[in-house]
Protein backbone atom coordinates (compact mmCIF):
# COMPACT_ATOMS: atom_id res chain seq x y z
CA UNK A 1 0.00 0.00 0.00
CA UNK A 2 1.20 4.04 -0.66
CA UNK A 3 0.25 6.70 1.33
CA UNK A 4 -0.11 10.35 0.02
CA UNK A 5 -1.56 13.11 1.66
CA UNK A 6 -3.63 14.07 -1.69
CA UNK A 7 -4.08 11.85 -4.66
CA UNK A 8 -4.91 12.95 -8.29
CA UNK A 9 -6.32 11.03 -10.49
CA UNK A 10 -5.64 12.88 -14.15
CA UNK A 11 -3.16 14.81 -15.74
CA UNK A 12 -4.78 17.14 -17.87
CA UNK A 13 -4.52 20.94 -16.80
CA UNK A 14 -7.09 20.75 -13.67
CA UNK A 15 -5.08 17.67 -12.31
CA UNK A 16 -1.33 19.75 -13.22
CA UNK A 17 -2.68 22.77 -11.83
CA UNK A 18 -3.70 21.47 -8.32
CA UNK A 19 -0.54 19.32 -7.76
CA UNK A 20 1.49 22.26 -8.40
CA UNK A 21 -0.44 24.51 -5.77
CA UNK A 22 -0.67 21.76 -3.11
CA UNK A 23 3.12 20.26 -3.88
CA UNK A 24 4.83 23.06 -1.54
CA UNK A 25 2.72 21.76 1.57
CA UNK A 26 1.83 18.17 0.87
CA UNK A 27 2.83 15.07 -0.32
CA UNK A 28 1.23 14.51 -3.98
CA UNK A 29 0.52 11.29 -5.85
CA UNK A 30 -0.62 11.88 -9.33
CA UNK A 31 -1.85 9.06 -11.09
CA UNK A 32 -2.16 9.08 -15.04
CA UNK A 33 -3.41 5.96 -17.15
CA UNK A 34 -1.07 6.75 -20.14
CA UNK A 35 1.64 9.35 -20.04
CA UNK A 36 1.84 12.81 -18.31
CA UNK A 37 0.20 14.90 -21.57
CA UNK A 38 -2.37 12.67 -22.42
CA UNK A 39 -5.05 13.99 -21.76
CA UNK A 40 -7.98 16.74 -23.24
CA UNK A 41 -6.01 19.88 -22.29
CA UNK A 42 -3.40 18.69 -24.45
CA UNK A 43 -5.32 18.82 -27.32
CA UNK A 44 -7.24 22.20 -26.68
CA UNK A 45 -6.49 24.30 -30.06
CA UNK A 46 -8.50 27.23 -28.87
CA UNK A 47 -7.20 29.16 -25.77
CA UNK A 48 -8.24 30.57 -22.36
CA UNK A 49 -11.14 32.92 -21.98
CA UNK A 50 -10.52 35.75 -19.51
CA UNK A 51 -10.94 39.78 -19.15
CA UNK A 52 -7.51 40.85 -20.30
CA UNK A 53 -8.05 44.22 -21.28
CA UNK A 54 -10.05 47.63 -20.81
CA UNK A 55 -12.03 46.85 -24.12
CA UNK A 56 -13.57 43.97 -22.42
CA UNK A 57 -15.33 43.66 -19.22
CA UNK A 58 -16.75 41.13 -16.25
CA UNK A 59 -19.98 41.90 -16.73
CA UNK A 60 -19.38 41.19 -20.75
CA UNK A 61 -18.04 37.72 -20.16
CA UNK A 62 -20.42 36.74 -17.41
CA UNK A 63 -23.77 37.62 -20.04
CA UNK A 64 -21.89 35.73 -22.63
CA UNK A 65 -21.31 32.59 -20.53
CA UNK A 66 -24.78 32.64 -19.41
CA UNK A 67 -26.28 33.33 -23.26
CA UNK A 68 -24.80 30.05 -24.39
CA UNK A 69 -25.85 28.44 -21.38
CA UNK A 70 -29.28 28.61 -22.14
CA UNK A 71 -30.86 29.29 -18.91
CA UNK A 72 -29.28 26.68 -16.77
CA UNK A 73 -25.60 28.27 -15.97
CA UNK A 74 -25.35 28.57 -11.94
CA UNK A 75 -24.93 32.74 -12.15
CA UNK A 76 -22.96 32.47 -8.68
CA UNK A 77 -20.42 29.82 -10.05
CA UNK A 78 -20.27 31.97 -13.55
CA UNK A 79 -19.51 35.16 -11.48
CA UNK A 80 -16.86 33.43 -9.38
CA UNK A 81 -14.73 31.80 -12.31
CA UNK A 82 -14.91 34.63 -14.34
CA UNK A 83 -13.62 37.04 -12.04
CA UNK A 84 -11.01 34.75 -10.84
CA UNK A 85 -9.96 34.53 -14.53
CA UNK A 86 -6.90 37.51 -14.97
CA UNK A 87 -5.05 35.98 -11.70
CA UNK A 88 -5.10 32.09 -13.12
CA UNK A 89 -3.92 33.35 -16.98
CA UNK A 90 -1.17 35.71 -15.25
CA UNK A 91 -0.05 32.43 -12.84
CA UNK A 92 0.34 30.77 -15.95
CA UNK A 93 2.35 33.55 -17.61
CA UNK A 94 4.03 33.51 -14.34
CA UNK A 95 4.61 29.73 -15.00
CA UNK A 96 6.44 30.11 -18.35
CA UNK A 97 3.75 29.56 -20.94
CA UNK A 98 4.36 30.78 -24.22
CA UNK A 99 1.34 32.50 -24.96
CA UNK A 100 1.06 34.32 -28.34
CA UNK A 101 1.96 37.68 -28.34
CA UNK A 102 0.95 40.57 -30.92
CA UNK A 103 3.06 41.16 -34.23
CA UNK A 104 4.43 44.57 -32.80
CA UNK A 105 4.39 42.60 -29.00
CA UNK A 106 2.56 45.36 -27.30
CA UNK A 107 0.86 42.97 -25.71
CA UNK A 108 -0.72 39.19 -25.73
CA UNK A 109 -2.56 38.30 -29.15
CA UNK A 110 -6.22 37.38 -28.35
CA UNK A 111 -8.48 36.18 -30.47
CA UNK A 112 -12.57 35.70 -30.60
CA UNK A 113 -14.76 32.87 -30.71
CA UNK A 114 -18.19 32.03 -31.02
CA UNK A 115 -20.49 33.24 -28.20
CA UNK A 116 -17.84 35.67 -27.55
CA UNK A 117 -19.11 39.18 -27.77
CA UNK A 118 -15.11 40.35 -27.29
CA UNK A 119 -11.90 39.76 -28.16
CA UNK A 120 -10.58 37.65 -25.30
CA UNK A 121 -9.26 34.24 -25.69
CA UNK A 122 -5.67 34.25 -24.49
CA UNK A 123 -3.81 31.21 -26.68
CA UNK A 124 -0.48 30.01 -28.12
CA UNK A 125 -0.73 29.86 -31.86
CA UNK A 126 -3.67 26.94 -32.07
CA UNK A 127 -1.57 25.11 -30.05
CA UNK A 128 -2.57 26.73 -26.75
CA UNK A 129 -3.49 22.81 -24.40
CA UNK A 130 -0.17 21.55 -25.35
CA UNK A 131 1.60 24.40 -24.76
CA UNK A 132 0.39 24.58 -20.99
CA UNK A 133 0.77 21.18 -20.82
CA UNK A 134 4.19 20.97 -21.41
CA UNK A 135 4.95 23.83 -19.12
CA UNK A 136 3.34 22.34 -16.62
CA UNK A 137 4.69 18.88 -16.49
CA UNK A 138 8.11 19.73 -16.28
CA UNK A 139 7.21 21.74 -13.51
CA UNK A 140 5.27 18.53 -11.79
CA UNK A 141 8.02 16.16 -12.97
CA UNK A 142 10.69 17.96 -11.40
CA UNK A 143 9.06 18.49 -7.71
CA UNK A 144 10.12 16.37 -5.26
CA UNK A 145 6.66 16.32 -3.26
CA UNK A 146 4.83 14.64 -6.23
CA UNK A 147 4.86 11.03 -7.22
CA UNK A 148 3.83 10.38 -10.65
CA UNK A 149 2.46 6.97 -11.47
CA UNK A 150 2.29 6.45 -15.36
CA UNK A 151 0.27 3.79 -17.24
CA UNK A 152 -2.02 3.15 -13.78
CA UNK A 153 -5.23 3.40 -13.91
CA UNK A 154 -8.23 4.10 -11.00
CA UNK A 155 -10.20 0.79 -10.83
CA UNK A 156 -12.52 2.39 -8.06
CA UNK A 157 -12.54 4.75 -4.68
CA UNK A 158 -12.24 3.64 -1.84
CA UNK A 159 -15.30 4.92 0.94
CA UNK A 160 -15.38 4.15 4.77
CA UNK A 161 -19.21 2.86 4.03
CA UNK A 162 -17.24 0.29 2.42
CA UNK A 163 -15.22 -0.75 5.27
CA UNK A 164 -18.19 -0.56 7.36
CA UNK A 165 -17.51 2.50 8.96
CA UNK A 166 -20.67 4.71 9.52
CA UNK A 167 -19.54 8.01 9.37
CA UNK A 168 -18.15 7.92 5.08
CA UNK A 169 -15.27 9.84 3.32
CA UNK A 170 -12.78 9.03 0.52
CA UNK A 171 -10.30 7.02 1.51
CA UNK A 172 -8.00 6.75 -1.40
CA UNK A 173 -8.66 4.25 -4.67
CA UNK A 174 -7.10 0.90 -6.18
CA UNK A 175 -5.39 1.69 -9.04
CA UNK A 176 -4.09 -1.03 -11.29
CA UNK A 177 -0.61 -0.72 -12.28
CA UNK A 178 -0.66 -1.82 -15.82
CA UNK A 179 2.69 -2.82 -16.81
CA UNK A 180 3.03 -5.36 -13.90
CA UNK A 181 -0.82 -5.91 -14.07
CA UNK A 182 -1.55 -5.99 -10.79
CA UNK A 183 -4.00 -4.02 -8.34
CA UNK A 184 -2.29 -1.71 -6.02
CA UNK A 185 -4.04 0.41 -2.86
CA UNK A 186 -3.77 3.88 -2.93
CA UNK A 187 -4.35 5.53 0.97
CA UNK A 188 -4.96 9.04 0.50
CA UNK A 189 -6.48 12.25 3.30
CA UNK A 190 -7.63 13.77 0.61
CA UNK A 191 -8.58 12.42 -3.13
CA UNK A 192 -9.19 14.80 -6.39
CA UNK A 193 -10.61 13.66 -9.52
CA UNK A 194 -9.37 15.10 -12.64
CA UNK A 195 -9.97 12.50 -15.32
CA UNK A 196 -11.57 14.46 -17.88
CA UNK A 197 -14.52 13.47 -20.13
CA UNK A 198 -16.26 10.48 -21.67
CA UNK A 199 -15.71 11.12 -25.61
CA UNK A 200 -14.71 7.71 -25.94
CA UNK A 201 -18.71 6.80 -25.49
CA UNK A 202 -19.35 7.84 -28.85
CA UNK A 203 -18.00 6.92 -32.50
CA UNK A 204 -17.00 10.50 -33.66
CA UNK A 205 -15.03 12.94 -30.94
CA UNK A 206 -12.13 15.12 -30.86
CA UNK A 207 -11.45 13.42 -27.39
CA UNK A 208 -8.16 11.52 -26.85
CA UNK A 209 -8.28 7.78 -26.69
CA UNK A 210 -8.38 8.20 -22.09
CA UNK A 211 -11.58 9.63 -22.38
CA UNK A 212 -13.54 7.06 -20.87
CA UNK A 213 -15.65 9.37 -17.83
CA UNK A 214 -13.53 7.34 -15.31
CA UNK A 215 -13.97 9.84 -12.64
CA UNK A 216 -17.49 9.96 -13.12
CA UNK A 217 -18.57 6.44 -12.96
CA UNK A 218 -16.13 5.89 -9.85
CA UNK A 219 -18.22 9.25 -8.09
CA UNK A 220 -21.26 7.54 -8.87
CA UNK A 221 -20.35 4.36 -7.44
CA UNK A 222 -19.43 5.68 -4.66
CA UNK A 223 -22.29 7.59 -3.35
CA UNK A 224 -22.25 11.25 -5.56
CA UNK A 225 -24.47 12.88 -7.50
CA UNK A 226 -24.17 13.93 -11.30
CA UNK A 227 -26.09 16.38 -13.35
CA UNK A 228 -26.64 17.44 -16.75
CA UNK A 229 -25.26 14.56 -18.27
CA UNK A 230 -27.11 14.80 -21.37
CA UNK A 231 -25.53 18.28 -22.25
CA UNK A 232 -23.17 16.83 -24.65
CA UNK A 233 -21.60 19.53 -27.15
CA UNK A 234 -20.48 18.44 -30.34
CA UNK A 235 -17.57 20.54 -31.92
CA UNK A 236 -19.12 21.55 -35.55
CA UNK A 237 -15.91 21.41 -36.97
CA UNK A 238 -14.06 17.94 -36.83
CA UNK A 239 -11.65 17.68 -40.04
CA UNK A 240 -13.64 14.93 -42.33
CA UNK A 241 -11.05 12.55 -43.67
CA UNK A 242 -11.04 8.55 -44.59
CA UNK A 243 -8.02 8.38 -42.25
CA UNK A 244 -7.54 11.27 -40.44
CA UNK A 245 -8.77 10.47 -36.61
CA UNK A 246 -10.94 12.97 -35.13
CA UNK A 247 -8.56 15.80 -35.71
CA UNK A 248 -10.49 19.32 -34.42
CA UNK A 249 -10.53 22.49 -36.37
CA UNK A 250 -10.40 25.01 -33.92
CA UNK A 251 -13.24 27.53 -33.58
CA UNK A 252 -10.49 30.33 -33.88
CA UNK A 253 -10.91 29.58 -37.47
CA UNK A 254 -14.56 30.95 -37.45
CA UNK A 255 -13.09 33.66 -35.37
CA UNK A 256 -10.31 35.07 -37.33
CA UNK A 257 -12.87 35.22 -40.67
CA UNK A 258 -13.49 31.25 -41.84
CA UNK A 259 -17.01 30.18 -43.52
CA UNK A 260 -18.91 27.84 -43.62
CA UNK A 261 -19.74 26.78 -47.23
CA UNK A 262 -22.01 23.76 -48.89
CA UNK A 263 -20.35 21.88 -51.46
CA UNK A 264 -21.43 24.50 -54.39
CA UNK A 265 -19.69 26.97 -52.43
CA UNK A 266 -22.73 29.16 -50.72
CA UNK A 267 -23.15 29.89 -46.98
CA UNK A 268 -25.39 28.50 -44.74
CA UNK A 269 -25.22 29.63 -41.02
CA UNK A 270 -27.07 32.99 -41.98
CA UNK A 271 -29.78 31.11 -42.74
CA UNK A 272 -29.87 29.31 -39.20
CA UNK A 273 -29.22 32.29 -36.96
CA UNK A 274 -28.00 35.88 -37.14
CA UNK A 275 -24.75 35.51 -35.91
CA UNK A 276 -23.75 33.37 -38.34
CA UNK A 277 -20.43 31.60 -38.12
CA UNK A 278 -19.96 33.47 -34.71
CA UNK A 279 -23.18 31.47 -33.18
CA UNK A 280 -22.71 29.32 -29.93
CA UNK A 281 -21.21 25.84 -30.77
CA UNK A 282 -24.80 24.05 -30.41
CA UNK A 283 -26.38 26.30 -32.94
CA UNK A 284 -23.96 25.96 -35.43
CA UNK A 285 -23.30 21.93 -35.11
CA UNK A 286 -27.34 21.50 -35.34
CA UNK A 287 -26.87 23.77 -38.42
CA UNK A 288 -24.16 21.34 -39.77
CA UNK A 289 -26.33 18.08 -38.59
CA UNK A 290 -29.37 19.85 -40.79
CA UNK A 291 -27.60 20.46 -43.95
CA UNK A 292 -25.82 17.12 -43.88
CA UNK A 293 -28.48 15.31 -43.68
CA UNK A 294 -31.18 17.41 -45.40
CA UNK A 295 -29.13 17.25 -49.09
CA UNK A 296 -27.17 14.00 -48.06
CA UNK A 297 -23.75 15.25 -47.89
CA UNK A 298 -20.91 13.85 -46.49
CA UNK A 299 -19.74 17.11 -44.61
CA UNK A 300 -19.56 20.90 -45.23
CA UNK A 301 -16.53 23.17 -45.73
CA UNK A 302 -14.71 25.55 -43.68
CA UNK A 303 -12.94 28.29 -45.69
CA UNK A 304 -10.68 30.84 -44.54
CA UNK A 305 -8.72 30.69 -47.64
CA UNK A 306 -9.74 34.60 -48.31
CA UNK A 307 -7.20 35.07 -45.75
CA UNK A 308 -3.32 35.88 -46.73
CA UNK A 309 -1.40 32.81 -46.65
CA UNK A 310 1.05 34.49 -44.68
CA UNK A 311 -2.18 35.12 -41.45
CA UNK A 312 -3.21 31.89 -41.83
CA UNK A 313 0.30 29.87 -41.20
CA UNK A 314 0.79 32.26 -38.59
CA UNK A 315 -2.16 31.73 -37.00
CA UNK A 316 -2.97 28.66 -37.61
CA UNK A 317 0.68 26.74 -38.33
CA UNK A 318 -0.96 23.58 -36.56
CA UNK A 319 -3.62 23.18 -38.34
CA UNK A 320 -2.09 23.89 -41.48
CA UNK A 321 0.47 21.42 -41.34
CA UNK A 322 -1.82 18.93 -40.32
CA UNK A 323 -4.27 19.03 -43.27
CA UNK A 324 -1.19 19.29 -45.50
CA UNK A 325 -0.40 15.91 -44.45
CA UNK A 326 -4.24 15.07 -45.86
CA UNK A 327 -3.26 16.68 -49.16
CA UNK A 328 -5.79 19.91 -48.29
CA UNK A 329 -4.04 23.13 -48.63
CA UNK A 330 -6.03 25.72 -46.22
CA UNK A 331 -4.20 28.78 -47.89
CA UNK A 332 -6.16 27.86 -51.20
CA UNK A 333 -8.73 25.04 -50.32
CA UNK A 334 -11.55 25.07 -47.90
CA UNK A 335 -11.56 21.88 -45.03
CA UNK A 336 -13.81 19.37 -45.11
CA UNK A 337 -15.25 19.51 -41.47
CA UNK A 338 -17.90 17.09 -39.74
CA UNK A 339 -19.75 17.76 -36.27
CA UNK A 340 -17.95 15.15 -33.48
CA UNK A 341 -18.15 14.66 -29.79
CA UNK A 342 -16.11 17.02 -28.11
CA UNK A 343 -16.99 18.17 -24.25
CA UNK A 344 -18.82 17.12 -21.24
CA UNK A 345 -20.63 19.72 -19.63
CA UNK A 346 -22.43 17.64 -16.93
CA UNK A 347 -20.12 15.54 -14.51
CA UNK A 348 -20.01 14.95 -10.74
CA UNK A 349 -21.84 17.32 -8.60
CA UNK A 350 -19.69 20.01 -6.76
CA UNK A 351 -19.36 23.30 -4.67
CA UNK A 352 -17.54 26.54 -5.00
CA UNK A 353 -14.54 24.54 -3.86
CA UNK A 354 -14.62 21.57 -5.94
CA UNK A 355 -16.22 19.12 -2.93
CA UNK A 356 -18.34 16.42 -4.12
CA UNK A 357 -20.80 14.16 -2.15
CA UNK A 358 -18.23 12.31 -0.99
CA UNK A 359 -16.03 14.02 2.09
CA UNK A 360 -12.56 13.99 1.33
CA UNK A 361 -13.05 13.66 -2.69
CA UNK A 362 -12.82 16.75 -5.18
CA UNK A 363 -14.15 16.48 -8.96
CA UNK A 364 -12.49 19.19 -11.09
CA UNK A 365 -11.96 19.72 -14.81
CA UNK A 366 -14.58 18.20 -16.94
CA UNK A 367 -14.92 15.46 -14.64
CA UNK A 368 -17.19 17.96 -12.42
CA UNK A 369 -20.36 20.26 -12.74
CA UNK A 370 -19.77 23.14 -11.32
CA UNK A 371 -22.56 25.20 -12.97
CA UNK A 372 -20.90 27.13 -14.91
CA UNK A 373 -21.41 25.72 -17.96
CA UNK A 374 -25.34 25.12 -18.20
CA UNK A 375 -26.74 23.91 -21.58
CA UNK A 376 -24.07 24.66 -23.39
CA UNK A 377 -20.35 25.33 -22.54
CA UNK A 378 -19.20 29.08 -24.35
CA UNK A 379 -15.53 28.61 -26.21
CA UNK A 380 -12.67 28.53 -24.22
CA UNK A 381 -14.33 28.34 -20.90
CA UNK A 382 -13.18 25.10 -20.29
CA UNK A 383 -9.81 25.49 -19.64
CA UNK A 384 -10.70 28.52 -17.44
CA UNK A 385 -12.76 26.26 -15.32
CA UNK A 386 -10.19 24.04 -14.64
CA UNK A 387 -7.75 26.54 -13.55
CA UNK A 388 -9.93 28.23 -11.16
CA UNK A 389 -11.40 25.26 -9.18
CA UNK A 390 -7.89 23.20 -8.89
CA UNK A 391 -6.80 26.13 -6.71
CA UNK A 392 -10.09 26.43 -4.99
CA UNK A 393 -9.90 22.79 -4.27
CA UNK A 394 -6.16 23.62 -3.67
CA UNK A 395 -7.09 26.17 -0.82
CA UNK A 396 -9.62 24.06 0.71
CA UNK A 397 -7.65 21.30 1.09
CA UNK A 398 -4.61 23.50 2.74
CA UNK A 399 -7.38 24.90 5.03
CA UNK A 400 -8.38 21.44 6.29
CA UNK A 401 -7.41 20.01 9.54
CA UNK A 402 -5.72 16.15 10.17
CA UNK A 403 -8.94 13.45 9.96
CA UNK A 404 -9.75 10.01 11.48
CA UNK A 405 -6.76 7.63 11.62
CA UNK A 406 -8.58 4.03 10.10
CA UNK A 407 -6.75 0.66 9.92
CA UNK A 408 -4.85 -0.20 7.01
CA UNK A 409 -6.90 -0.28 4.13
CA UNK A 410 -7.19 -3.38 2.62
CA UNK A 411 -5.98 -5.21 -0.53
CA UNK A 412 -7.80 -5.65 -3.46
CA UNK A 413 -9.15 -9.14 -3.79
CA UNK A 414 -8.41 -11.41 -6.38
CA UNK A 415 -9.05 -15.08 -5.07
CA UNK A 416 -11.48 -15.73 -6.63
CA UNK A 417 -11.32 -14.79 -10.32
CA UNK A 418 -9.02 -16.02 -13.14
CA UNK A 419 -7.42 -14.49 -16.40
CA UNK A 420 -9.85 -13.96 -19.34
CA UNK A 421 -10.33 -16.41 -21.52
CA UNK A 422 -12.32 -14.25 -24.50
CA UNK A 423 -10.99 -10.50 -24.80
CA UNK A 424 -13.44 -10.30 -27.97
CA UNK A 425 -16.11 -9.72 -25.71
CA UNK A 426 -14.52 -6.22 -24.09
CA UNK A 427 -13.83 -4.90 -28.28
CA UNK A 428 -17.57 -6.27 -29.78
CA UNK A 429 -19.09 -4.47 -26.63
CA UNK A 430 -16.67 -1.30 -26.97
CA UNK A 431 -17.70 -1.32 -30.90
CA UNK A 432 -21.35 -1.68 -30.13
CA UNK A 433 -21.30 0.97 -27.44
CA UNK A 434 -19.91 3.72 -29.32
CA UNK A 435 -21.78 3.14 -32.63
CA UNK A 436 -25.66 2.98 -30.80
CA UNK A 437 -24.83 5.64 -29.12
CA UNK A 438 -23.63 7.60 -31.81
CA UNK A 439 -27.01 7.49 -33.60
CA UNK A 440 -29.66 7.18 -30.99
CA UNK A 441 -27.86 9.59 -28.55
CA UNK A 442 -26.37 11.76 -30.94
CA UNK A 443 -27.00 15.89 -32.02
CA UNK A 444 -30.72 14.92 -32.55
CA UNK A 445 -32.71 12.37 -30.25
CA UNK A 446 -36.11 10.96 -29.48
CA UNK A 447 -37.59 9.25 -26.71
CA UNK A 448 -37.81 6.01 -29.39
CA UNK A 449 -34.11 6.55 -29.93
CA UNK A 450 -33.32 6.83 -26.43
CA UNK A 451 -34.96 4.00 -24.95
CA UNK A 452 -33.75 1.97 -27.88
CA UNK A 453 -30.33 3.13 -26.29
CA UNK A 454 -31.04 2.55 -22.88
CA UNK A 455 -31.90 -1.08 -23.48
CA UNK A 456 -28.80 -2.07 -25.40
CA UNK A 457 -26.95 -0.49 -22.83
CA UNK A 458 -28.82 -2.91 -20.15
CA UNK A 459 -27.78 -6.11 -22.29
CA UNK A 460 -24.07 -4.91 -22.43
CA UNK A 461 -23.59 -3.93 -18.71
CA UNK A 462 -24.43 -7.51 -17.63
CA UNK A 463 -22.44 -9.15 -19.80
CA UNK A 464 -19.73 -7.01 -18.74
CA UNK A 465 -20.83 -7.22 -15.02
CA UNK A 466 -20.44 -11.18 -15.35
CA UNK A 467 -16.86 -10.57 -17.07
CA UNK A 468 -16.06 -8.00 -14.41
CA UNK A 469 -16.96 -10.29 -11.47
CA UNK A 470 -15.26 -13.54 -13.16
CA UNK A 471 -11.99 -12.27 -14.38
CA UNK A 472 -8.96 -9.69 -13.49
CA UNK A 473 -9.35 -6.60 -14.65
CA UNK A 474 -7.49 -5.12 -17.27
CA UNK A 475 -7.42 -1.44 -18.76
CA UNK A 476 -10.04 -2.18 -21.59
CA UNK A 477 -12.57 -3.51 -19.00
CA UNK A 478 -12.00 -0.90 -16.25
CA UNK A 479 -12.84 1.36 -18.99
CA UNK A 480 -15.73 -0.11 -21.03
CA UNK A 481 -17.60 -0.91 -17.10
CA UNK A 482 -16.78 3.12 -17.13
CA UNK A 483 -18.29 4.32 -20.33
CA UNK A 484 -21.11 1.96 -19.91
CA UNK A 485 -22.19 3.65 -16.62
CA UNK A 486 -21.88 7.20 -18.04
CA UNK A 487 -23.48 5.90 -21.24
CA UNK A 488 -26.34 5.12 -19.24
CA UNK A 489 -26.30 8.29 -16.98
CA UNK A 490 -26.67 10.44 -20.23
CA UNK A 491 -29.70 8.26 -21.23
CA UNK A 492 -31.90 8.22 -18.13
CA UNK A 493 -30.96 12.52 -18.07
CA UNK A 494 -31.26 13.12 -21.21
CA UNK A 495 -35.03 10.73 -21.50
CA UNK A 496 -36.15 13.27 -17.91
CA UNK A 497 -35.44 16.40 -19.51
CA UNK A 498 -39.06 16.81 -21.75
CA UNK A 499 -37.76 20.08 -23.17
CA UNK A 500 -35.09 21.16 -25.91
CA UNK A 501 -32.49 23.37 -24.16
CA UNK A 502 -29.00 24.33 -25.52
CA UNK A 503 -27.02 20.73 -26.54
CA UNK A 504 -30.15 18.27 -26.13
CA UNK A 505 -32.44 18.65 -28.82
CA UNK A 506 -35.40 16.66 -28.93
CA UNK A 507 -38.00 16.21 -31.94
CA UNK A 508 -40.42 14.69 -29.45
CA UNK A 509 -40.11 17.98 -26.98
CA UNK A 510 -38.56 20.89 -29.58
CA UNK A 511 -39.74 24.17 -27.13
CA UNK A 512 -37.91 25.26 -24.11
CA UNK A 513 -39.82 24.93 -21.14
CA UNK A 514 -40.05 28.19 -19.14
CA UNK A 515 -37.99 26.98 -15.91
CA UNK A 516 -34.23 26.10 -15.93
CA UNK A 517 -33.91 23.18 -13.93
CA UNK A 518 -30.99 20.31 -13.69
CA UNK A 519 -30.98 17.16 -14.50
CA UNK A 520 -29.72 15.50 -11.28
CA UNK A 521 -29.54 12.02 -10.70
CA UNK A 522 -29.24 10.33 -6.86
CA UNK A 523 -27.61 7.48 -6.39
CA UNK A 524 -29.57 6.07 -3.90
CA UNK A 525 -32.76 6.99 -5.17
CA UNK A 526 -31.66 5.92 -8.90
CA UNK A 527 -31.18 2.32 -7.80
CA UNK A 528 -34.05 1.72 -5.78
CA UNK A 529 -36.00 3.08 -8.78
CA UNK A 530 -33.95 0.71 -11.13
CA UNK A 531 -34.31 -2.19 -8.86
CA UNK A 532 -38.57 -1.55 -9.04
CA UNK A 533 -38.90 -1.02 -12.52
CA UNK A 534 -36.42 -3.30 -13.96
CA UNK A 535 -35.39 -5.93 -11.02
CA UNK A 536 -31.89 -4.61 -11.79
CA UNK A 537 -29.27 -6.21 -8.77
CA UNK A 538 -26.24 -3.93 -7.80
CA UNK A 539 -22.76 -5.56 -7.80
CA UNK A 540 -21.47 -5.28 -4.34
CA UNK A 541 -17.52 -6.43 -5.75
CA UNK A 542 -14.88 -4.03 -4.33
CA UNK A 543 -18.17 -1.74 -3.40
Amino acid sequence: MLRFDVLIIGSGLAGLTLALQLAPHKSVCLVTKRQLNDSSSNWAQGGIAAVLNDEDSIEAHIQDTLIAGAGLCDPEVTRFVVEHGRETVEWLIGQGVPFTREDDDSGYHLTREGGHSQRRIIHAADATGHAVQETLSGKVRAHPNITVLEEHIAVDLITARKLGKRKDRCLGAYVLDKAHGRVITIEAEHTALASGGAGKVYLYTTNPDVATGDGVAMAWRAGCRVANMEFIQFHPTCLFHPIAKSFLISEAVRGEGGLLKLPDGSRFMPAHDDRAELAPRDVVARAIDFEIKKRGIDCVYLDISHQSADFITAHFPNIYQRCLEFGIDITKQPIPVVPAVHFSCGGVMTDHNARTDLPNLYAIGETACTGLHGANRLASNSLLECLVFANAAAGDILAQGPTETLPPLPDWDESRVTNADEEVVITQNWDELRRFMWNYVGIVRTDKRLERALHRIHLLRDEVHEFYSNFRVGNDLIELRNLLQVAELIVHCALARRESRGLHYSRDYPDMLPDAIPSVLTPLNYYSLLDQNHGHKRSHKHQ
